[in-house]
């Protein structure tokens, strides 16, 4: 009997349908609290309505939802990016290369 897995699990995530913006400025910012208005004023460039769906602080190690990697232990793909795009998202904003990361949807009507 083999050891091998035979789940194909991903190893990258898939962001066909995401657009992905990524940001970084001149000078760093301070916490979660500036990348949050820095994030909501960008997703206001793209979109009318958006929904916050998921979002990572690598400060602090947090994550939105809370615990979602907790199931994705040995994934190579975090709990809160598989939520994200399972849920729908249309959007990634990527602050100061993967200090903050921040997902949408579009909820334009």
């Amino acid at each position: 009997m083999s050891n091998e897995s035979h789940c194909n699990m991903p190893t990258e995530p898939d962001y066909t349908g995401v657009e992905i913006v990524e940001i970084s400025p001149e000078t760093p910012l301070n916490d979660y609290l500036q990348a949050m208005d820095l994030a909501k004023d960008e997703a206001a460039k793209h979109y009318e309505d958006a929904m916050l769906l998921a979002w990572y602080d690598k400060d602090r190690d947090f994550e939105s939802p809370q615990h979602a990697s907790e199931c994705h232990v040995n994934s190579a793909i975090p709990g809160y990016i598989d939520y994200a795009l399972y849920h729908g998202a249309t959007l990634k904003i990527d602050i100061e290369q993967g200090r903050f990361i921040f997902f949408y949807l579009s909820i334009d009507f």
